[in-house]
């Protein structure tokens, strides 16, 4: 498992109106490479919500069909769930996903020198 791959989930958490969900592994190496049970997360969703934090997705990353990640939506998924590999982001598009999870938490360069 590698920060950037894509995995179909079921029942990935609770109250989800969707049978299965595609989740982007965003957990840093050396979280993913420890015994910890869950690993950061981002879910796709098949309409976009027209907010600053979305990325979109489609056949270029394994999908069927557009999807949006929403990166305002960072979630721990249990490793167990993560097993239907659907593929990974290129470089290109994680650089989206990375500048779209800043706008989200809201950081950048110089919110990382103030408390």
């Amino acid at each position: 498992m590698r920060r950037g791959e894509l995995y179909r989930v079921s029942n990935a958490r609770a109250g989800d109106p969707r049978r299965n969900r595609i989740f982007l592994v965003v957990a840093r190496r050396d979280l993913l490479e420890s015994r910890y049970p869950a690993v950061a997360c981002i879910p796709a969703y098949p309409a976009p919500a027209r907010v600053a934090t979305e990325v979109p997705l489609g056949e270029h990353e394994g999908l069927k069909h557009p999807s949006w990640l929403r990166c305002d939506d960072v979630t721990g998924v249990s490793r167990s769930k993560l097993t239907g590999y659907v593929g990974s982001l290129s470089g290109e598009k994680m650089k989206d996903v990375n500048r779209a999870l800043a706008v989200a938490l809201d950081i950048g360069g110089a919110r990382l020198d103030r408390l």
